[in-house]
C-alpha cells in the first residue's frame, strides 16, 4: 500500500496542479458527463471535456467505491470512471514518443482504468489513481507492443522490460558498449545477451517482402522477394525426396524379409500395424514373458537397422 501511495504521488500531484492551473470554467462540483467522449473525434474537444469534471475528494471517491464494490451500483462505477478520465490523458501524452496516435493510447488506457475500477477495494486506503495507473500503463504498454512495429519486438518479460527502459536508460547516441550494455543488464535485471538483441531489433525497420508497387528495378532488386529462394517447388528436391523415400521403404522392406518370422511379427505389431499390441499382448501370444518380447524386439531393430545403414 505504501509502495502505491509512494510510486505515484508526484502523478496526482501533477494533475491536482493542472486543474488548479486551468482556466476552463467548471459548471459545480458535480460531475457532468462532456459532450464528446471519443477521442479519436476530436482530440481537443475530448481533453477540454474531460477537464471540465471536478476531481472527487477522498470522501466522494470512497463513497462511489464502496456503492460500486459492495452494491454493484454501475452509476457510481462511471462516476469513478469518468472522475479520472484526465489521469489517462496525463498517463497517454507521457508515450507519445513511440509514434503512435494519443487518441488510441488514451482509449487503451480508457481500458486500464474501467479495469482498474472494477478491482478497486475501496477498504485498502489508497486513492484511486494510485491503484488505477498500473493497470492505465499495463494497456498502454500492452497496445504500443502490439502497433509499434508489424513484426511483435518484445515477446518475453525481460524483452518488454528492455522495450519500455533501453531508450531512455541510453546516455548517447548510437550502439551500446560492452561496457553499457552489462551496466544496463546488471540494472534492469536481464542478460546482456538480451539486451543485445533487443537492441538489434529496435534498431530494425519493417520491410515489404515484395516491395512497393510502384518500385523501379533497382529497389525492386533490394526487396527480400527478390533474393530469398523458395525451395518447395524445386524438381529437383522433389525428385531427390522421392528418391529417398523409394530408397528407405524398399530398405525397409529388405531388411524385414531377413528377420525370422516372430520377430518380424513382433515389429510389425509394435510399431507397423494401426492397432499396435503391447509387450504383454505379444507374450500371452507367443508364451513367453514380457521383457523376453522386449529383448526380442530391441536385437530385430538393431538388425533392421544395420540392413538399413548398409
Amino acid at each position: 500500500m505504501k509502495d502505491y501511495i509512494e510510486d505515484d504521488l508526484e502523478l496526482l500531484e501533477e494533475v491536482q496542479e493542472d486543474e488548479e492551473n486551468s482556466k476552463t470554467k467548471r459548471t459545480g462540483k458535480e460531475l457532468q458527463v462532456p459532450d464528446s467522449m471519443v477521442p479519436g473525434h476530436d482530440l481537443g474537444a475530448y481533453v477540454t471535456a474531460v477537464n471540465r469534471i471536478a476531481i472527487l475528494s477522498a470522501e466522494e471517491e470512497h463513497e462511489l467505491a464502496n456503492q460500486y464494490y459492495y452494491h454493484e451500483n454501475l452509476d457510481a462505477a462511471r462516476k469513478l470512471v469518468l472522475a479520472h478520465l484526465r489521469f489517462v490523458v496525463h498517463v497517454a501524452r507521457s508515450y507519445s514518443g513511440y509514434g503512435l496516435s494519443e487518441a488510441d493510447l488514451i482509449q487503451e488506457g480508457n481500458v486500464g482504468l474501467m479495469k482498474a475500477v472494477k478491482r478497486f477495494n475501496p477498504e485498502v486506503g489508497v486513492r484511486l489513481v494510485s491503484f488505477a495507473v498500473h493497470w492505465i500503463k499495463a494497456e498502454i504498454h500492452e497496445f504500443i507492443l502490439r502497433n509499434w512495429r508489424i513484426v511483435k519486438v518484445a515477446t518475453t518479460k525481460a524483452q518488454r522490460k528492455l522495450f519500455f527502459n533501453l531508450r531512455s536508460s541510453k546516455k548517447r547516441l548510437g550502439w551500446l558498449s560492452q561496457n553499457e550494455v552489462e551496466a544496463m543488464a546488471k540494472d534492469l535485471g536481464v542478460d546482456a545477451a538480451t539486451v543485445v538483441q533487443m537492441e538489434g531489433r529496435m534498431g530494425a525497420y519493417d520491410a515489404s517482402f515484395d516491395g512497393a508497387a510502384d518500385a523501379d528495378d533497382e529497389e525492386t532488386s533490394q526487396s527480400p522477394a527478390f533474393y530469398l529462394e523458395d525451395s518447395r517447388y524445386d524438381p529437383a528436391n522433389s525428385v531427390e525426396s522421392d528418391d529417398w523415400e523409394k530408397t528407405s521403404t524398399d530398405g525397409l522392406y529388405v531388411a524385414m524379409k531377413s528377420l525370422d518370422e516372430r520377430s518380424r511379427d513382433i515389429l510389425t505389431q509394435r510399431w507397423l500395424s494401426d492397432n499396435k499390441s503391447t509387450l504383454h499382448d505379444l507374450a500371452a501370444k507367443y508364451n513367453v514373458s514380457a521383457e523376453r518380447i522386449r529383448q526380442l524386439e530391441k536385437n530385430a531393430m538393431d538388425k533392421v537397422k544395420a540392413l538399413i545403414e548398409a
